[in-house]
């Protein structure tokens, strides 16, 4: 269950907003109301009782108009009217009476009805319509001596506070990360059992530091925390903290602590803590004064309050790296917990875990799965399994079968299949040699990965098809035959394609872009090349949002790394190319079986290839097959490799 402190059930408007509002008001009534109220009233009357009042002399002044006569009664202050009637003598009885010939009556109130009606009101429904605007914006304005015009003194943190539930998310719900549950269990149980600690002497870390790449878990292991804990669970993102004054984001980080304080013991999660926590200009000058006065604040907090309390403060982040060292250091974020990409089993015990919300076939195997959707994280995963829910459903079965998963970690990977875009004939079949081009590259090689099933169907990534290469299981090293082989099956599909049709098409672009990618990295930062040996020549930053590289070289030394770059892949590219022409018989027999039957398994690959015959055609031969090799003409699109 969630509660928020600023009531956000309520659409929150600005202070403009309402400030607006109030100005409007205030000049319609200047504009219509208050001149209506300084205007004196008049009162209409009869000729008679004019005449009337004449003789009995109660007219003060009068007004002769050619359409009426306005005029004023003693003693009353009052302004009456009538209409002018063919009287020669009423000039003589007005004289006679006392009255005050005037060119015009004033309409105004008195002196005092003016002040209150021009001064006093409009100050009465200023304050009353400030009042009611404090009242809409007391979540976001402070009280006391720190409030200030327009909201901008004691802003409030805007963090959601989570309390115990019954139905929350609780460990058992999060697979994949044991020892990051492990690290932060012993939080939790310091939090309920403080006094097993203090006994010993030992004091629970100020802050842990949760980092890893996006879609790992990092925030479902706070929100795990928050079902665990029978604590107050403070949960803000880093990004409400800056905001457009200089000063709200260290107010909010001054409201958020006490509130922690006030509330102790409790555990405050900050989300995306790079966006307020990124490194300070270390020239002293920063082109972003709110941001550093809101991280100042935050560094001063996390010195300030004594963890004994038992307040503990969680962050995620996936860019470690660029987080400002003070705030990495003890005292402030001591635990640094890595969730990092599941392995095989952690990818099985998640898959489990959201299949079981799912109906789902008895013999699925978890295991297979999780090996074509090696490197994928936790959010992948839950997504593969909600895509083969909808499969199932698509097809009109009541739950999802192994087929169904499968194909949705394809669909992860590659797209969803395209099925309005037909390829003519000799494009299919440019497509298949691509294909078997990598596959027979990798199965030629030692130390390759199997391949589990070559496709031309294309893909709404922009594939026309691609080669799926799955392992047996985890690899956390690779050695320079590893790569090297690697970089020769990406080849594999142009040299196919030259081989071939003596002809080369755009169906390489991401073939070649990731070729040159490892070979590069085998040069610059795995110290592979014997021209350089261990000297690295490149930096990694945000390695969990890609990995961006920036050379740390002399130009000189830099043309001879794109020269052994060139190298190299032309090396394994010859390679390639001659383990194709070696086996160009089993190119022709296993493209001719992809171009008929656009799909194969792994198993069907292996049959064919290992076969001393030509196994038996399921399916008539396609017309004309011969004549299209031999014509060797035509122009491909993007085609993938995809390895597991």
């Amino acid at each position: 269950m969630i509660f928020n402190n600023d009531n956000n059930n309520n659409k929150k408007r600005s202070a403009f907003f309402y400030w607006g509002i109030a100005i409007a008001i205030f000049a319609i009534l200047n504009i219509f109301v208050f001149p209506s109220l300084l205007q004196r009233s008049i009162k209409e009357v009869g000729y008679n009782e004019f005449i009337s009042m004449t003789e009995s002399r109660q007219i003060d002044e009068v007004v002769i108009e050619s359409d009426q006569i306005l005029f004023t009664v003693k003693n009353t202050n009052t302004v009456c009217k009538t209409g002018v009637m063919n009287d020669p003598d009423l000039i003589d009885r007005l004289t006679k009476s006392g009255a005050v010939f005037r060119a015009e009556i004033p309409q105004r109130t008195s002196m005092l009805e003016y002040f209150l009606i021009s001064y006093i009101l409009p100050i009465a429904i200023f304050v009353i319509l400030w009042r009611i605007i404090a009242k809409r914006l007391l979540p976001k304005m402070g009280d006391g001596a720190n409030s200030m015009m327009f909201g901008m003194g004691g802003a409030k943190s805007n963090a959601k506070v989570y309390v115990k539930s019954s139905n929350g998310i609780k460990f058992k719900d999060v697979a994949g990360e044991e020892e990051a549950k492990e690290l932060l269990q012993e939080i939790v149980d310091f939090l309920h059992n403080p006094e097993k600690y203090r006994e010993i002497g030992a004091s629970m870390p100020k802050g842990a530091l949760l980092v890893g790449p996006p879609g790992t878990g990092k925030t479902l292991l706070a929100k795990a925390v928050a079902g665990e804990a029978d604590v107050p669970f403070f949960s803000i993102s880093g990004s409400e903290f800056v905001e457009m004054f200089v000063g709200m984001g260290a107010a909010k980080v001054r409201d958020l602590f006490k509130q922690a304080a006030e509330k102790a013991p409790c555990i405050v999660f900050i989300d995306e803590i790079d966006a307020v926590g990124k490194k300070r200009d270390g020239s002293g000058f920063s082109g972003n004064d709110e941001r550093e006065q809101t991280l100042n604040q935050l560094l001063t907090e996390m010195d300030g309050f004594d963890g004994s309390k038992g307040v503990v403060i969680l962050a995620a982040t996936n860019r470690p790296d660029s987080l400002d060292p003070a705030l990495l250091r003890p005292g402030r974020f001591d635990r640094r917990i890595p969730v990092e990409l599941p392995d095989l089993k952690g990818r099985v015990d998640i898959l489990k875990v959201h299949a079981a919300k799912i109906k789902i076939a008895d013999n699925v195997d978890f295991d297979a799965i999780a090996r074509m959707a090696a490197g994928a994280s936790g959010a992948e995963l839950a997504n593969i399994v909600n895509e083969g829910a909808l499969r199932a459903v698509r097809d009109g079965r009541r739950f999802a079968t192994q087929a169904d998963l499968m194909e949705s970690v394809e669909v992860v990977i590659a797209g969803y299949q395209k099925k309005n875009r037909i390829l003519s004939s000799k494009e299919k079949l440019i497509v298949a040699y691509h294909e078997i081009g990598h596959a027979l590259v990798a199965a030629l090689q030692t130390n390759s990965a199997p391949v589990q099933k070559i496709t031309i169907i294309p893909r709404t990534s922009g594939a026309l098809g691609y080669t799926m290469q799955v392992d047996e299981g985890d690899h956390y090293l690779m050695s320079r035959t590893e790569l090297e082989n690697k970089i020769a099956t990406l080849t594999g599909g142009r040299a196919a394609e030259d081989l071939i049709f003596g002809e080369i098409t755009t169906g390489a672009s991401n073939d070649i872009e990731q070729a040159t990618k490892l070979a590069r990295g085998m040069i610059t930062r795995y110290g592979m090349s014997k021209e350089f040996g261990m000297v690295a020549m490149e930096n990694v930053q945000n390695s969990y949002l890609g990995g961006d590289s920036n050379l740390s070289c002399s130009p000189e030394t830099q043309t001879k790394v794109d020269k052994l770059v060139v190298e190299l892949v032309h090396r394994e590219y010859i390679k390639a190319k001659q383990l194709l022409a070696d086996n160009k018989d089993k190119l022709h027999e296993l493209a001719k079986y992809l171009y008929e039957h656009e799909t194969i398994t792994g198993e069907e690959f292996m049959s064919i290839l290992s076969a001393r015959r030509q196994i038996p055609e399921r399916t008539e031969t396609v017309p004309g097959i011969a004549e299209e090799v031999a014509d060797g003409a035509g122009t491909g699109t993007d085609t993938e490799t995809v390895s597991g």
